[in-house]
């Protein structure tokens, strides 16, 4: 009788381990930040107030990421907010800033590149948006939203 005891539940503890809902896996990277209302903001677009808005991206496992022709872009359908990576990697654990203006890349900070156009040069609107992180195929990975002309930024 024990022997039959332990046996079915066994079988009731396989049974509600794969009946228990699939847990999504997190993506390799993560939007982790949106500063998007930049200190000095509104102005007229110069370079020190469009680099102070940014977009943070993390990745959080153990091994590097390719994020060449990765996409980050906003909720608008406007081209020319959408930013493509060109070759880089991010390392195991490492972020990288995107910063909307101009400036010389490094290992953990981007540009957008984008200037002159006054205030239509910022990425990110001041009140609510929303950033989308796509790989290289188009698939989304990650987006963060944000709605409040209260805080400068959103940690996602």
């Amino acid at each position: 009788m024990r022997v039959l005891m332990v046996a079915l539940l066994a079988t009731a503890s396989t049974t509600a381990l794969l009946s228990a809902p699939a847990q999504a896996k997190a993506p390799a990277v993560q939007i982790t930040k949106i500063y998007y209302n930049s200190p000095g903001s509104p102005d007229n677009g110069a370079n020190g107030s469009l680099n102070g808005e940014y977009i943070q991206l993390k990745n959080i496992t153990k091994k590097a990421v390719s994020l060449k022709g990765w996409t980050v872009r906003d909720a608008t359908k406007a081209p020319d907010h959408i930013y493509t990576f060109a070759a880089f990697t991010l390392k195991p654990g490492k972020t990288v800033t995107l910063r909307t203006g101009v400036g010389k890349d490094t290992a953990t900070t981007r540009y957008w590149g984008r200037s002159g156009g006054g205030t239509f040069a910022y990425i990110w609107n001041q009140a609510s948006d929303t950033g989308y992180l796509r790989n290289a195929s188009g698939k989304l990975v990650d987006s963060c939203a944000y709605n409040s002309s209260r805080d400068a930024y959103k940690v996602c």
